[in-house]
């Protein structure tokens, strides 16, 4: 696999569990959660979404075949931006996999966009505090 390919994976699988407007090829739209992708042919699955009228669909599967477009409605997590945020607390500590969706800080707490995810302690505490400012400041 190309890395154009690798990286176009990682920005589809990024829009999983975020709100997204897919449109269809014969110009019909749907807002929802976006819940399932199958990446070989784009077909979608989306949760509490509900179309162009407004209709509410508990779950609806695109066939990735009329799928047009697909607009991420959520402003993306910077994780670039809080690793370099993190790097100032825990210099040369730091290490961030954009394409997986987390930062290592310590070889030991997991980041993700929802804060630390794997880790404990004092170190995990203040990391989760660096986060948690940088998600309110992110808000203003």
């Amino acid at each position: 696999m190309s890395v154009a390919q690798r990286k176009f994976q990682g920005e589809i699988a990024a829009l999983l569990e975020k709100t997204v407007t897919v449109t269809t090829t014969n110009k019909q739209s749907y807002t929802g959660t976006l819940t399932g992708v199958k990446p070989d042919t784009l077909a979608l699955c989306l949760a509490n979404a509900k179309d162009e009228k407004g209709k509410a669909l508990h779950r609806i599967v695109l066939n990735g075949g009329i799928v047009a477009q697909i607009l991420a409605v959520d402003k993306p997590f910077d994780l670039n931006a809080l690793a370099e945020r993190l790097q100032k607390v825990f210099p040369t500590m730091v290490r961030l996999y954009e394409d997986k969706g987390f930062i290592w800080v310590m070889d030991k707490i997991k980041v993700t966009e929802k804060g630390v995810t794997e880790g404990k302690g004092p170190a995990a505490e203040r990391v989760q505090k660096v986060f948690d400012l940088f998600r309110s400041e992110a808000k203003d």
